[in-house]
């Protein structure tokens, strides 16, 4: 991924440093699951890149990072979904993201970061992304580095093209290449349903088989209804919907599965797949929905949640 510059209607990034920070030295972040309500492929660069008009938002769910100080970089992987993500690999993106941050503020000293692994791995939801911008926001805590959003962004966007949005950690309409980002109103409260057939898809291959035409950018003003956003969203698709479950036919199953669920009003995937969502008028349907899934399909991995209101902060640990 090429460095680009990042345009964001207000630059910024969630910052918590303070008294209670100042004498800590090891520190907890939430990196909170991307779901893409909407995502459209809008071309396609000269060097091969594809350019996207998504609508993401953030969810209450999501992995866990853990950072204190250390001689050396390190990191441990924990949770349900460690074994999917082998600590210390060469392309593991929390890796590459401390270290990025490491060599760009010329810090000397390491770190020694633990990644407690809630979310399904390939999963289109952002897990690998939003652990990498934790880690730029905990770290740049830690080694006490300017936050800047531009500065983190841009070493960000050289890791993935998610992670300026994760950063920003706020509901945006995200284009270009994800360098783009324009802050967006939150969705009006609903529930969630978050579900993955147990398979991971690979972003590259789907967009590899994809073989539509390129969608036109809109114009995206969210709703202050339920009813009203459901009408909205349906207007909208997710380009790589098509590509991804022939990738990944299970993903279609899982589509069928949410869409028969009581009180579901719209079931897409997120991003490549293969994790797709279901919304609800209220997070108790969104429960319910979520109990009769997992109760027909205990392989898959389920969760009712609700969008976060929130950036994630940086607590002490």
């Amino acid at each position: 991924m090429p460095n680009l510059p990042i345009r964001i209607a207000e630059p910024r990034v969630a910052d918590n440093r303070g008294s209670v920070l100042s004498a800590a030295a090891r520190f907890s972040l939430a990196a909170p699951a991307k779901i893409n309500l909407f995502l459209h492929v809008t071309g396609r660069r000269d060097d091969g890149y594809h350019l996207l008009e998504s609508l993401v938002v953030f969810a209450e769910t999501g992995d866990r990072l853990v950072v204190e100080a250390s001689e050396d970089l390190s990191l441990a992987v924990t949770g349900p979904f460690a074994a999917g993500l082998p600590d210390g690999g060469p392309d593991n993106l929390v890796l590459r993201a401390a270290s990025a941050l490491q060599h760009a503020g010329e810090i000397k000293t390491g770190a020694h970061i633990v990644l407690e692994k809630n979310l399904p791995v390939s999963s289109g939801i952002g897990g690998g992304s939003a652990d990498a911008a934790a880690a730029l926001r905990a770290l740049s805590v830690l080694w006490s580095i300017d936050p800047a959003f531009s500065r983190l962004a841009g070493i960000g966007l050289s890791i993935g093209a998610d992670v300026p949005v994760c950063l920003n950690g706020r509901p945006a309409m995200m284009t270009g290449v994800g360098e783009t980002l324009r802050d967006a109103m939150a969705p009006p409260p609903c529930g969630v349903v978050l579900v993955n057939g147990g398979e991971g898809v690979s972003t590259p291959e789907v967009f590899a088989v994809r073989t539509a035409s390129f969608t036109d950018n809109g114009d995206w003003q969210t709703p202050p209804t339920f009813d009203a956003f459901i009408e909205a969203l349906t207007g909208r698709k997710n380009d790589l919907s098509d590509p991804a479950m022939s990738v990944s036919p299970v993903i279609g199953e899982v589509l069928a599965v949410l869409s028969e669920t009581r009180h579901c009003a719209l079931a897409r995937v997120s991003g490549s797949g293969g994790t797709c969502f279901g919304l609800y008028p209220d997070i108790a349907s969104a429960d319910h929905a979520s109990s009769a899934i997992k109760a027909a399909h205990p392989d898959w991995w389920c969760v009712a949640t609700t969008f976060r209101d929130k950036v994630p902060m940086i607590v002490p640990a």
